[in-house]
């Protein structure tokens, strides 16, 4: 017996995926002759009849339901993405591989691969147990976990405000 080769020529869809097509107007006794399963009179059973993607039978469509929010720029307040967060998140646990002492900063954080997305604020939060001792960590914001956890290992929290640059002038966010 011959091996068979499995490749593009062999390929086959498995036994039932591909049903014959539904041949419609060909007299009673199939079940869909005389109005071909269109129904009686109507828009439904002319030919050429095609409904618009979301028509919604005269209740105002979906699409007309939602705010307007015009212009290039208003992406980021869409309805569609109500769960977006304006920080990047660092956990404690990731705060274990400075050592003793260090002093953590946005810098030093993205540095080690921690926060990378420039100009946009880091959080720390409360995820993991924080091993290092002293450690004086700025960032933009703390969840009141992170600030306990560090204070409790002796450390200090530090809030600092983001700079963002806006038509040559620095500006506080």
């Amino acid at each position: 017996m011959a091996e068979e080769r499995i490749g593009l020529h062999s390929l086959k869809p498995p036994r039932g995926a591909r049903r014959p097509r539904k041949r419609v107007g060909r007299g009673q006794g199939s079940g869909f002759g005389k109005t071909a399963g269109r129904g009686q009179k109507g828009a439904g059973a002319r030919s050429g009849n095609r409904r618009k993607a979301g028509h919604e039978g005269g209740q105002n469509p979906l699409h007309m339901r939602m705010r307007k929010l015009r212009g290039p720029y208003k992406k980021q307040s869409m309805p569609f993405e109500p769960f977006r967060t304006r920080t990047q998140p660092v956990n404690l646990s990731d705060l274990n591989r400075f050592e003793d002492g260090a002093e953590v900063t946005p810098d030093t954080l993205r540095a080690g691969g921690l926060a990378t997305r420039k100009r946009i604020p880091v959080k720390i939060l409360g995820r993991g147990e924080l091993e290092r001792k002293s450690l004086s960590v700025t960032a933009h914001a703390f969840s009141a976990a992170a600030r306990e956890k560090i204070e409790a290992a002796g450390g200090t929290c530090t809030v600092v405000e983001l700079k963002l640059r806006s038509s040559g002038k620095e500006v506080e966010a």
